[in-house]
């Protein structure tokens, strides 16, 4: 008989070994939540029209399969029920056309066991869902940032005893910030950069014991730093940069926290003392003062700082020269713009191996660039602009490779510019407002954004080399002594060219039709030239003046980097020079051909701009009559048609411009009534309507005669209007087109954390 204890051994061997054993899956409910979750936000999706769609990793989440096995999911694996305790839902969400609603989260609160929930970059819009949180007891990784949540910090959120970081960066969530924040005293990491919280810093923040890193950085905040920020024994990361409404005198004993390595305090109404003594903790990597009203020298007790990385000094009152025991800290990056340093830089600044970002700008230093800036082997942001600096540009500064972005503008720097090798990663270059001569250096890298060299006296012709620069954006070469005419390989120019100023040269001879292959272009100045013939009626196929502005991800790099002072784009705006901000410069659209001698009619195709905000034709010898077809030019601002010798009336079809505010067609041979608009009406300076032949109407208040008709006969209106088809539709046969494609990314310190943020996007 078989011993029952071998039996039961037996059976259990066989069990385990050849019965096939049923796979643990998710719990059903929390597979259910997830896939309710995934409707919503796909629901949400097809309601915009979009396919930008982030969906690679939910196509794995179907019905009836292990959540488990799921992309974006993760399950506790060590515990029988499988439970999820992790879901990294970011960017899933990729146009910012797009709003998603807060209570497409609610289902996935539904899950109790989560340790980990990232939902960050989904353009979620709508308070934060702050009563389905209350069940998320073993939490301990919430991000939420970079959204469009709003009201305020859910109170619930203090609730959630385990919680050790809480993500809320970027986002529009306001009022103030509760002492109830104390009740999170597991807190490791708290990021609430970037939003609109008010009031002052709550002191109960410094009971938070275990409290690491704490980014409070541009928001609201006023008053003073609270006294208790200094129980934070275990505090590394301290940023409070950028909220204004924090005053008071910056306390010493900030500089005493043991562990502190990232201090923040710019861009606020904090002061220095400036006859205090610091006897900081030798262990900061990252320091900002900006704005803190530090006068006198560099101060002296950064010398002891040998582990300081990033170091932002700028705006503020700082005399003297540059330190040369600065120079030999071995720091990556400077940033001293703004003060009154003066002398010249000492040439062991560029030898440090270490050195990335340097931001001199808006002081009085002076003399030649030294030539060891060719050393400087990782520097990739260089900023010179506003200075006294002279002499040439050294021919070792091409040898950076790693140089990103380099601002020599508005000093006394002359001669000829140096010759970047084609591998060159520069990716923007202002050489604008100097001496510089000789020809237009063109010779750069096919990832150049954009080259700014206005204001020099460079000469010769338009550079064929510039058709290698596939990437190029813009390209500002006005104010200078360049000759020849516009080529026609000027078609060949970057298709992502979007902005092209040659102002104030001596270009001559007609433009070329093929200006029009440059389907991107947003600004076109060809202003004060010598240029002739007629206007190409192609332009009118320009269709970055045609379509609505957007904001893409390359605007974000311009938008980044314009912290770094990216110098507007002069030009004639509304009748007196101004500069376009970098900022938001996709949203402004210009042609600009006055003070040259252009003849014959205007093309009617230019009607066809419908975003062009700013026309000027003045200056020219155009002649004929004002197309009826400008009427569709519905987003424009400013209309210029003066000195030239265009006859007949004034097209009724005007009166449909309503974003009109400045027009000047003076000095011309016009007639008849000026047309009647509630937007025209308000145009009623008698000198936009000088020197004409017989204008009259309310506006200048010269009454019309009752033989002044006021509009064309029908048959004749009906005859113009299928002119005006058929010129539009001549003009449109051919036509390229073509989209701006552009990515880059930049780096710097006065905002770092943006840097965390904007690699986190791409």
């Amino acid at each position: 008989m078989l011993n029952p204890c071998l039996l039961s051994c037996f059976l259990f061997f066989f069990f385990v070994f050849f019965i096939p054993q049923p796979l643990f899956s998710c719990p059903q409910d929390q597979r259910q939540s997830l896939l309710e979750f995934k409707n919503l936000l796909t629901h949400n999706i097809k309601n915009h029209s979009t396919t930008h769609f982030f969906s690679e990793g939910l196509e794995t989440w179907r019905p009836n399969s292990d959540c488990c096995k799921w992309k974006l999911v993760g399950c506790d694996t060590h515990s029988p029920s499988k439970e999820v305790i992790e879901l990294n839902l970011q960017f899933l969400v990729r146009s910012d056309s797009v709003s998603v609603s807060s209570s497409i989260l609610r289902p996935v609160l539904r899950i109790s066991s989560l340790v980990t929930l990232d939902v960050s970059l989904n353009s979620i819009v709508g308070e934060i869902p702050g009563d389905a949180f209350v069940n998320l007891t073993r939490l301990i990784s919430l991000d939420m940032s970079l959204n469009r949540f709003n009201g305020c910090v859910p109170p619930e959120l203090f609730s959630l005893k385990t919680l050790q970081r809480l993500d809320l960066t970027s986002n529009a969530i306001g009022g103030t910030l509760s002492g109830d924040i104390k009740e999170l005293q597991n807190l490791r990491e708290l990021f609430l950069y970037d939003n609109l919280i008010g009031g002052e810093i709550p002191p109960e923040i410094g009971s938070l014991a275990e409290l690491r890193k704490l980014s409070l950085e541009q928001n609201k905040f006023n008053g003073s730093i609270p006294s208790s920020i200094q129980n934070l024994k275990n505090l590394q990361w301290l940023n409070l940069e950028n909220n204004k409404g924090l005053s008071g005198e910056i306390p010493t004993w900030l500089f005493g926290l043991q562990k502190l390595k990232w201090l923040g305090l710019g861009g606020n109404k904090l002061q220095w003392n400036n006859n205090g003594s610091v006897f900081a903790q030798p262990k900061l990597t990252d320091l900002s003062l900006r704005a803190c009203g530090l006068e006198g020298n560099i101060p002296d007790w950064l010398k002891n700082q040998t582990s300081l990385s990033s170091l932002d000094l700028s705006m503020n009152r700082l005399e003297g020269s540059f330190p040369k025991w600065l120079a030999d800290l071995k720091i990556k990056t400077i940033i001293l713009s703004e003060n009154r340093l003066s002398g010249s830089l000492p040439p062991s600044l560029f030898q440090s191996q270490r050195l990335s970002i340097l931001v001199l700008s808006k002081n009085n230093f002076s003399g030649q660039i030294p030539d060891t800036i060719g050393e400087s082997t990782k520097i990739s942001i260089l900023i010179l602009t506003e200075n006294n600096f002279s002499g040439s540009v050294p021919k070792s500064i091409a040898k950076n490779q790693r140089l990103r972005l380099l601002d020599l503008s508005k000093n006394r720097l002359s001669g000829e510019f140096p010759r970047f090798d084609p591998k060159s990663l520069l990716w923007f270059l202002d050489i604008s407002f100097n001496e510089f001569s000789g020809d237009v250096p063109a010779s750069f890298g096919s990832n150049t954004l954009m080259l700014s060299m206005s204001h020099n006296n460079f000469s010769g012709e338009f550079p064929q080399d510039f058709i290698k620069l596939s990437s190029l954006m813009q390209l500002d070469l006005q104010d200078n002594k360049i000759s020849g005419k516009i080529p026609s390989f000027i078609s060949h120019l970057s298709s992502s060219l979007e902005v092209l100023s040659l102002r104030n040269n001596s270009l001559k001879d007609s433009i070329p039709e093929g200006i029009s292959n440059l389907t991107s272009l947003k600004v076109l100045d060809l202003s004060e030239n010598n240029l002739d013939g007629s206007l190409p009626s192609s332009l009118g196929n320009l269709t970055g003046m045609i379509e609505p502005p957007t904001n893409s991800l390359s605007n974000f790099v311009f938008l980044y980097l314009y912290n770094f002072g990216l110098h507007d784009l002069a030009v004639n705006w509304k009748k007196s020079k101004q500069g376009l901000n970098q900022k938001n410069i996709y949203l402004y659209t210009l042609l600009d051909v006055s003070k040259n001698k252009l003849l014959g009619e205007i093309p009617s195709s230019l009607g066809n701009l419908k975003s062009l905000k700013l026309l000027n034709l003045s200056n020219n010898e155009f002649s004929g009559l004002i197309p009826q077809s400008f009427g569709d030019l519905e987003k424009l601002e400013s209309l210029d048609l003066s000195d030239n010798n265009l006859t007949g009336e004034i097209p009724k079809t005007l009166s449909k411009l309503n974003e009109l505010n400045t027009l000047d067609l003076s000095n011309n041979k016009l007639t008849g009534r000026i047309p009647e608009s509630p937007q025209l009406d308000r145009l009623n300076n008698p000198n936009i309507y000088a020197n004409n032949n017989g204008i009259c109407g309310m506006q200048i208040q010269v009454p019309c005669s009752s033989s002044t008709h006021t509009e064309p006969p029908e048959e004749e209106e009906e005859k113009n209007e299928e002119e005006t088809m058929f010129s539009w539709e001549a003009a449109f046969i051919g036509c390229s087109c073509g989209f701006l494609i552009a990515v880059a990314y930049g780096i710097g310190y006065s905002n770092l954390l943006s840097i965390y943020y904007f690699i986190k996007i791409i």
